[in-house]
């Protein structure tokens, strides 16, 4: 689903009603047509953009936050490694905090969560090898840093994002590299990462609003956006 679908347009409407925040949702190239690193060249390509835009009135680009679900959860910890690197390129731009939604993260080996979760909605590993194989570059194994991002020593990219939020879901098979992944960013040294479990959650909970998850998941992205921001909001 790309960023105008209805479902990411309703998701977002919502964010930006409920948290004090421009929400900018970015379409990226899509595999098997475009493999591996294009997505994360089309991501950072929009943080520059808004940081070579001259006039964004009400918008304070020295507190940005990256965010993004499943897939778009991967491609927000690439960016965010992109533009520490590139943080003196960055004019404007500061990015304060990393908002990862169930990201989508893989590796050879199996985890428990993967081997036991079976048959559940939405996600299988099935369709995650596939996703992988069409994504990485021709190749590659899911160790490949893209997927297996824990291979890459955090603590030495000086400018990426001390405050982190990684959501997890009870009934997502991917949830055991996602706990993996806020423990390496606790053990990097990152001050302010946070762990949010909801145990009855899906993968892509977030995208049925009916759900009694996805207004509590609303507003505890508010709540971590007002605590990180570097000074109050209005």
């Amino acid at each position: 689903m790309g960023a105008d679908s209805r479902f990411y347009d309703i998701f977002c409407r919502s964010l930006a009603s409920e948290t004090p925040a421009v929400v900018v949702s970015v379409n990226y190239r899509l595999a098997p047509e475009h493999r591996c690193p294009s997505q994360y060249e089309d991501g950072f390509d929009a943080v520059k953009f808004l940081d070579a835009v001259i006039n964004l009135d009400g918008v304070d680009l020295g507190r940005c936050f990256l965010a993004g679900d499943s897939a778009g959860g991967n491609l927000a910890h690439h960016v965010a490694v992109r533009a520490a690197e590139s943080e003196a390129a960055l004019k404007r731009v500061k990015i304060t905090g990393l908002i990862s939604i169930q990201p989508f993260f893989g590796g050879e080996e199996r985890t428990e969560s993967e081997m036991r979760m079976v048959g559940v909605p939405v996600i299988n590993m099935e369709a995650t090898d596939w996703a992988w194989r069409s994504f990485l570059p021709e190749g590659s194994d899911r160790n490949h840093p893209a997927a297996n991002v824990l291979r890459l020593d955090v603590s030495k990219v000086v400018g990426f994002p001390a405050a982190t939020m990684v959501v997890v879901g009870g009934f997502d098979p991917l949830q055991d590299r996602q706990r993996s992944y806020h423990e390496w960013l606790v053990e990097s040294g990152k001050e302010g990462v946070e762990l949010l479990e909801y145990p009855n959650a899906v993968h892509a909970f977030y995208l049925m609003p009916d759900l009694p998850e996805t207004p509590m998941l609303l507003a505890d992205i508010r709540d971590f956006i007002q605590r990180h921001a570097a000074r109050p909001f209005n």
